[in-house]
């Protein structure tokens, strides 16, 4: 199922320097952890405590965290963002 938004005004996102990811957010009150990969694709991960959130932010390697820790780990939805025209 894919997401469709417009614009993301609830959830702060933080660039990181990482070779799979440009950035990452975090709602604790969903518990939704958001992706934005350097693909340019958008993904929720859900029910993603804030510990995990942290340890991610934390890690000394954040894809390869993604890849131990929460890719197919937790379920997800791709967000698709609509244009603006």
């Amino acid at each position: 199922m894919i997401l469709n938004i417009k614009e993301d005004r609830t959830m702060q996102m933080i660039d990181v320097d990482s070779s799979m990811l440009s950035s990452v957010g975090y709602d604790s009150a969903t518990q939704t952890l958001r992706t934005v990969f350097n693909s340019g694709k958008t993904y929720d991960y859900f029910k993603v405590s804030q510990e995990v959130y942290d340890e991610l932010i934390a890690s000394e390697s954040k894809g390869r965290y993604m890849r131990d820790e929460i890719i197919d780990m937790y379920s997800y939805q791709q967000v698709k963002r609509k244009s603006k025209y």
